[in-house]
């Protein structure tokens, strides 16, 4: 739920800008996670753990 002014949302209030700049920020957090979790996994086995998390685990 969103935070309420008055009878309305606060995201029925925001200009088409700020909801584009909203979209394409979200989108550029995305992109970053995704870029870190392709390179923390890449070339792993399948079902297999990996070291860094094997040394962790103890």
């Amino acid at each position: 739920m969103t935070n309420r002014i008055g009878n309305k949302d606060v995201a029925q209030q925001r200009s088409k800008e700020e909801k584009a700049r909203i979209k394409r920020a979200n989108k550029e957090m995305e992109a970053a996670k995704q870029a870190i979790a392709r390179t923390k996994y890449r070339n792993e086995v399948k079902g297999r753990i990996s070291a860094a998390q094997a040394a962790q685990a103890f």
